[in-house]
C-alpha cells in the first residue's frame, strides 16, 4: 500500500481511538473495512484520496458483493466508509463528503437463539447439582457466572470486568462498564445473588493469587477470568440440554431479554438493562417473543 494511504490509515485509527473512544473490536472492524477500500482504490489506479468519488465507493461495495459478501457485512462496510468520508472532509483530505449519500444495503435480520424458561431453569439446576457433587472452587465459580449472565443479560466482557466493589448487596445490583465505556447498574434476583455470595465466600479464596487484584471471577491460575473460559463454561452447560444446539453466553443474554419482555417488562427497561444505545436494537426481542408464541400455537392448537 502507498505511503499516503498508510499515513491516512494511521490518522484515522488515532481518530477512532482517541476522539471516538471506540472498543478494540469496533476499531479493528473499521480499519479492516478502510484497508479493503484503499486496496481497491489502488487496483483502480488511484493513490490520492482527494480524488475519491461516490462511484469508487459503489465499485468497492459491488466488488465485495461479487466475492460473496453477506448483506450484513456490506451494510456494516457502508457505515464504515460514511464515517471515514465524514472524518476525511473535516480534516481536509477530501473536498466533499462523497460517502454521505452512499446507500446502506439492507441486511437480513435473524432472530437470536433463546432458551425457553424451563430449559434455562434446567441449565441452572444442572450446574448447581454439579457444584454440590464436586465441591470445588471452579464449580462454584461456574454456577455463579451462569446465574449472573442469565439474571442480568450482561455481556461476557462486562462479566469478566466485574470487581468486588461493583456488587451492591443492599440493592441486589451489579455495576458494569459496557460498550463505549458507559457504566450502568443492573438488578439481580436472589438465586444469582446467592450463587455469587457462595462463590466469593467458599470458592474464590481457593484460586486467589497475587495477580487476582479485585476481580470477582478468576481463572484457574488466579488471574481475572478471560472471555474464552467463560464461553467454554457456558457452551458445556447448555450442551447438556437435550435438543439444544451449540449456544454460548449471548444466548443467555438473549434469553434474559426475551423472558423479561414475556414477563411484562417494557422495552425501555430492557434497553437500560442490556445497555443498548438504540431502542431499535432491543425491539428485535419483541419479534422473538411473537415467534415463540406462534410456534407454541401451531404445536398446541388443533386448527393451527
Amino acid at each position: 500500500m502507498s505511503e499516503n494511504f498508510e499515513k491516512l490509515l494511521t490518522a484515522f485509527q488515532r481518530h477512532l481511538e482517541v476522539e471516538r473512544n471506540l472498543s478494540v473490536h469496533t476499531i479493528r472492524a473499521y480499519m479492516g473495512d478502510l484497508t479493503s477500500l484503499l486496496e481497491h482504490l489502488e487496483k483502480l489506479g488511484l493513490s490520492d484520496i482527494s480524488v475519491l468519488e461516490l462511484s469508487h465507493l459503489r465499485s468497492w461495495l459491488a466488488n465485495q458483493a461479487v466475492k460473496g459478501g453477506a448483506r450484513t457485512t456490506l451494510s456494516r462496510r457502508a457505515v464504515s466508509v460514511r464515517l471515514f468520508t465524514k472524518w476525511a472532509l473535516k480534516n481536509n483530505y477530501i473536498a466533499s463528503d462523497v460517502g454521505a449519500t452512499l446507500a446502506t444495503p439492507k441486511g437480513h435480520r435473524t432472530l437470536p437463539d433463546v432458551l425457553d424458561v424451563n430449559n434455562a431453569q434446567l441449565a441452572m439446576d444442572s450446574m448447581a447439582t454439579r457444584a454440590a457433587e464436586q465441591e470445588s472452587p471452579i464449580s462454584l465459580r461456574d454456577v455463579a457466572m451462569l446465574e449472573v449472565l442469565y439474571a442480568t443479560g450482561a455481556r461476557v466482557g462486562e462479566l469478566c470486568g466485574l470487581d468486588i466493589a461493583d456488587i451492591d448487596y443492599n440493592r441486589n445490583t451489579i455495576r458494569v462498564l459496557g460498550k463505549g465505556n458507559k457504566e450502568r447498574v443492573i438488578p439481580m434476583g436472589k438465586p444469582a445473588i446467592k450463587a455469587l455470595q457462595l462463590w466469593l465466600k467458599d470458592g474464590r479464596d481457593g484460586l486467589v493469587t497475587s495477580q487476582s487484584a479485585n476481580a470477582v471471577f478468576l481463572g484457574a491460575r488466579g488471574k481475572r477470568i478471560d472471555q474464552r473460559t467463560v464461553r467454554t463454561v457456558v457452551y458445556e452447560a447448555l450442551s447438556a440440554i437435550e435438543g439444544i444446539e451449540r449456544m454460548g453466553p449471548h444466548a443467555l443474554r438473549h434469553s434474559a431479554a426475551t423472558h423479561l419482555l414475556e414477563g411484562g417488562a417494557d422495552l425501555r427497561t430492557v434497553q437500560e438493562i442490556l445497555g443498548h444505545a438504540s431502542l431499535a436494537t432491543t425491539q428485535i426481542y419483541t419479534h422473538v417473543s411473537t415467534a415463540r408464541l406462534q410456534k407454541v400455537f401451531k404445536q398446541a392448537h388443533p386448527r393451527a
